[in-house]
């Protein structure tokens, strides 16, 4: 029988998830020469990786604590859990809506300053909560920007709890558009939502082309007393712009969940400490959704939810599997073919794909595969990583 894979967790990673993986693998916080790291929010930008890690799983959606341009240049797919959190976002997207619309924050303070023995707290009460009048959700307009599996469930409650809904994403997927209600309008640029809703709620990932993307400029564009809610990344707004607005009035209130020096203080800023994910079931949901692939990885090369490699499933139809990272350039898949037949390999099935600069190769053949065809594979120029994967009976 093999060698166990060996896996380094970081973090307190749901143990439901653990058990995922299996027999074949030694989970612990401290283990020497680790075939792959899983991880929640340890930062890993800091420390040096092992040159044994084979592949890295983070138990939520963003890799922002992830060095994914070198271990790409590795040949080390960075697997991520995508959806797996949305349920929870959803319901604190709703949450923050709601504390927003109602003066709930302020309101929660206002009565924990009452005094409690004071015999005047009853019509302290009644004469206080005028000054937290809010309003309803209902009739009111959403404007979702970001149409991917959180977008699309905070699209489908906000419209059954009444609400008209305007939804941006030039890079929908097919299965984000298939699972969008009907009801909700399709923006055809993000100034349209901006201009058109009252609320307005963020679930892009930060990337250099969503960097401070609600500056100034853009904020101007939305309604007076709008309500903006940050649940993606601190990054995507212009802190000093929101904080702008809302001295001027024209922002009624800034929900977010990343606090920072910034906007703690502000009394029209609701600051949560980065709760989105942070349920039983979406840390569960996470944990489970990020260990099946990197189990379905090590063992049998395939990838699903990689940010950094293509999506590449390929059913086992024999028991002798390669696989292959290389650089996204011409002629690779002639060059490992031909390596393969001067050893005289029969290949039973074969899948390429590429994301970007990273290409990604599975191949089936006939027979044993000797170390010395794994070796000339590795040797080819452009050739990041490569692994033999003979199936256990």
């Amino acid at each position: 029988m093999a060698e166990p894979f060996k896996v380094l967790v970081l973090n307190n990673v749901s143990q439901n998830g653990l058990k995922r993986l299996g027999e074949r693998f030694v989970c612990a916080k401290e283990i020497a020469a680790p075939d792959a790291i899983l991880l929640r929010s340890a930062d890993l930008h800091s420390v040096e990786i092992a040159k044994s890690v084979l592949a890295i799983g983070r138990a939520g959606s963003g890799t922002n604590n992830i060095p994914v341009a070198a271990l790409s240049q590795r040949g080390v797919p960075v697997f991520n859990a995508p959806g797996a959190n949305a349920n929870a976002v959803k319901e604190l997207v709703l949450a923050g809506m709601l504390m927003a619309a109602r003066n709930l924050p302020a309101a929660l303070r206002f009565v924990a300053a009452l005094d409690p023995n004071d015999p005047e707290m009853e019509k302290k009460v009644e004469s206080g909560k005028k000054a937290y009048a809010g309003f309803e959700l209902s009739g009111h307009t959403l404007g979702v920007i970001g149409l991917g599996k959180i977008g699309c469930l905070v699209a489908d409650a906000a419209i059954k709890l009444g609400m008209q809904v305007i939804g941006f994403d030039p890079e929908i997927t097919v299965d984000a558009a298939w699972s969008l209600p009907a009801q909700v309008k399709k923006a055809n640029s993000l100034a349209e939502v901006l201009k058109g809703s009252h609320f307005v709620t963020l679930h892009v990932p930060l990337i250099d082309a969503t960097k401070k993307m609600i500056d100034a400029e853009r904020i101007a564009l939305m309604k007076h007393g709008a309500v903006l809610l940050n649940f993606a990344r601190d990054g995507v707004v212009d802190e000093a712009a929101v904080l702008s607005a809302l001295e001027a009035k024209h922002l009624a209130c800034y929900v977010c969940d990343f606090p920072s020096p910034r906007v703690n203080t502000h009394p029209q800023v609701i600051a949560l400490p980065h709760l989105g994910a942070s349920t039983r079931e979406a840390e569960e949901n996470c944990a489970i959704m990020v260990a099946d692939q990197v189990r379905d990885y090590l063992i049998d090369g395939n990838i699903v939810n990689a940010v950094n490699f293509p999506n590449v499933v390929m059913p086992r139809e024999s028991a002798f599997r390669i696989a292959i990272a290389n650089a996204n350039v011409p002629n690779m898949v002639g060059q490992i073919t031909a390596v393969l037949a001067g050893a005289g390999l029969n290949i039973h099935n074969m899948m390429n794909k590429s994301k970007r600069d990273i290409a990604y190769t599975l191949v089936d053949v006939d027979s044993p595969v000797p170390q010395t065809v794994i070796d000339a594979i590795a040797k080819i120029d452009g050739v990041l990583a490569v692994r033999y994967l003979p199936q256990e009976h």
